[in-house]
């Protein structure tokens, strides 16, 4: 009797040092990776981080903020920042009212040029292209997306298929230097940024508005497409 709790309680106890020396040999980081002891990340934790996209989100453009009237789409941040106390042009993929007033204006930064598209609300585009949307009318907007030169949108749920997007080729024409539509509330943009001194660069997102308030700002959910 006495044997098996002792042996039981140096099983704990070298359960409890191992743990111990896990916990000691590496940390947890608020981004869930992991910290050895001489503060170098894990291989895994590194590569995995590199691969992260952005994956978009909610973004309210202020019209009258000097920086957070253009939105970056590249990191989801303001496209402008103050530097050596004035403010310069970071990432200024999409803006709103400095070009335009109660528009989004894209192609606007350097060498950029640009195509935006309007598709209109989610009704209209399930009216154009015949597919069945779902309570909250997100499946439009869910399911564009770019592969090949050419944008698609739903055409059916059941089983999952799509249909080219009618404006692909609009998208994909030539850009435009501060290129510009209105603003309007539940409506659905495309977006193509190239640049005249990369020939390499992209960029593409969606953006659908979710807020508008004239003159002061709005409020859109975007994603890359």
């Amino acid at each position: 009797m006495k044997r098996n709790l002792l042996i039981s309680t140096l099983a704990a106890l070298a359960l409890s040092l191992a743990c111990a020396q896990g916990a000691r040999a590496q940390a947890t980081n608020l981004d869930g990776s992991k910290t050895a002891l001489d503060g170098s990340k894990s291989a895994a934790a590194l590569a995995a981080r590199e691969e992260v996209r952005p994956a978009g989100g909610i973004a309210t453009l202020y019209a009258l903020d000097p920086l957070a009237s253009s939105l970056c789409l590249a990191d989801g941040r303001d496209g402008y920042v103050f530097q050596q106390n004035e403010v310069r042009n970071r990432c200024s993929d999409l803006d709103f009212g400095n070009y335009s007033a109660g528009g989004f204006s894209v192609g606007v930064e350097g060498a950029r040029r640009g195509r935006i598209i309007d598709l209109g609300d989610a009704d209209a585009l399930e009216l154009r292209y015949g597919f069945r949307d779902t309570v909250g009318k997100a499946q439009g907007f869910a399911s564009l997306h770019a592969k090949g030169g050419k944008v698609f949108v739903l055409k059916s749920r059941q089983p999952q298929t799509f249909q080219e997007l009618k404006e692909s080729g609009e998208l994909y024409a030539d850009g435009e230097v501060k290129a510009n539509v209105p603003v309007k509330v539940g409506h659905i943009y495309l977006i193509r940024i190239t640049d005249d001194h990369d020939k390499g660069f992209q960029r593409l997102a969606k953006v659908k508005v979710i807020s508008y308030v004239p003159g002061e700002s709005v409020t859109i959910r975007w994603q890359p497409l």
